[in-house]
């Protein structure tokens, strides 16, 4: 029985590794990899150490939470696993829905405990 394999497109197979070796290129550029690239690969919060085959579960933090502020330092970066990056998240949306006194409009305390006291002070003189 005949064959009717064809021979490889030697041209095809360079465009398919020089599109592979562009797109790796490109994402050693993205903030991802240039922050796994500087950091050791543990945690910030929970120190857990990760390898090759969990890296994934290690993401980057923005610390001001400004995803366009990434400097190439990554001084504005940190790594974070999942759950911790999760609780990050949850602690910012947390705090964002409570009001503050102050500027909220609610009502502050008026007693001053110390109203007084320098006068006491200065009678017992």
């Amino acid at each position: 029985m005949a064959s009717t394999s064809r021979p490889p497109d030697n041209a095809r197979l360079d465009r398919i590794v020089a599109e592979a070796r562009r797109a790796r290129d490109l994402r050693e550029t993205t903030y991802r990899e240039r922050a796994l690239a500087i950091y050791p690969w543990i945690c910030g919060r929970c120190a857990r150490e990760f390898d090759r085959a969990n890296v994934v579960q290690l993401t980057v933090h923005h610390r001001d939470h400004n995803h366009d502020n990434n400097p190439p330092d990554g001084s504005n970066w940190e790594l974070l696993c999942v759950y911790c990056h999760d609780n990050e998240h949850s602690r910012q949306r947390d705090s964002a829905g409570r009001t503050d006194p102050v500027g909220g409009g609610e009502d502050r305390a008026t007693h001053k405990p110390f109203a007084g006291l320098e006068a006491l002070l200065k009678r017992r003189e």
